[in-house]
This record gives C-alpha cells, sequence and structure tokens, in this order.
C-alpha cells in the first residue's frame, strides 16, 4: 500500500504529462517549458496536463505525511511542500504570468532542498554522493539553461530536476517500508 502511494505520486503526474505532449504536436521538448502544456487558454491539453499536476501534488504531499514522515520528518516536510507548491504550479498556470514564475520557481527549488536535506540525513557514503551527483546534474541543467539558454526552453532541466529526486523519494519509502516488516 505504502509503495503504491509512492509510485502514484511519482507516475500520475508524469504520465498526464506524457499524454499531454503526445497530444500536443507544437510542444517541442528543446523550445518549450512543460508548463506551456498547462495554459489554460493556449493549450487544449491544459486540464489533462494541470490534474495530473495537482493530483501528483497532493498525492506527494499525502505520501508525505502518512510514509516518509514515520522516518525522516524534515524530508516530509519539505515533501510536503513540494506537492504544495506542485499544486499551485497547476492552479496558477502560465496565464497567471509572474504567479506562474515564482511557484514553479518554489516547486524546483524544494526539489533541490529535498536532494540536500536527504543527502544530510543518510549514513551510507553511497546514498549521499549519488544525491549530491544528482544535484549537482539538476543545477547543472537549470545553469545551462538560465545563463547560456541550452536547451532554449525549460523542459529540458525541468525533467532532469524531477528524475534526479524521484530515485531518492522512493528509497526513503523503501526504507520505510523495511522498517515495518
Amino acid at each position: 500500500m505504502s509503495l503504491m502511494l509512492i509510485l502514484s505520486s511519482i507516475f500520475v503526474p508524469l504520465i498526464c504529462i506524457a499524454i499531454s505532449i503526445w497530444l500536443s504536436p507544437w510542444f517541442n521538448i528543446l523550445d518549450n517549458a512543460l508548463s506551456d502544456l498547462g495554459h489554460a487558454t493556449r493549450s487544449s491539453v491544459a486540464p489533462i496536463f494541470n490534474f495530473g499536476l495537482s493530483l501528483g501534488g497532493f498525492l506527494i504531499a499525502l505520501s508525505s505525511l502518512l510514509i516518509i514522515s514515520k522516518l525522516y520528518r524534515s524530508i516530509a516536510y519539505l515533501a510536503t511542500l513540494c506537492g504544495y507548491t506542485l499544486i499551485l504550479v497547476a492552479v496558477f498556470d502560465e496565464i497567471y504570468g509572474v504567479i506562474h514564475y515564482w511557484v514553479s520557481v518554489a516547486f524546483f527549488l524544494t526539489l533541490g532542498f529535498l536532494l540536500i536535506n536527504y543527502t544530510v540525513l543518510m549514513k551510507s557514503i553511497i546514498k549521499k554522493i549519488s544525491a549530491s551527483i544528482a544535484l549537482i546534474i539538476a543545477v547543472t541543467s537549470w545553469i545551462l539553461h538560465i545563463v547560456y539558454r541550452v536547451p532554449r526552453g525549460a523542459a529540458i532541466p525541468e525533467l532532469i530536476s524531477i528524475f534526479c529526486v524521484i530515485p531518492f523519494y522512493i528509497d526513503v519509502s523503501i526504507q520505510y517500508i523495511k522498517s515495518q516488516q
């Protein structure tokens, strides 16, 4: 049950993002931000995209409170905040301009803080190094995008950041499951 909730919190938004991309021939992963798919007036797939983000954010917050908090309160707090900011990205889609920008920044910063917190709390040197490498990869992807405009759109650094956090989010959940056996 615990692992199912965690996996749902990962795959629901990712599947909705994938469906939205598939249904949007205009979307270019190198030139667009993922949020372009959620623009209420310019994207026909906005309901799918924004529903996926909002449900995913809710599931992340729920799994953080019900599962992760049992082992790591600080990770649970950050993951709950991450889930909440993901909901805000869906609620304040690109039509809201600067508000959307700042809630998106908050979401991606929270992902970074999650990796930092994970690195600090884990006892295994391999986990610490792996999370540090993931953080470096995510930050580097954002530096390349922001400073050098490589790629032009934000979708690639957004996806890199998300995929860099997923293994550690799953690991914390597996640690909880093992502690219950």
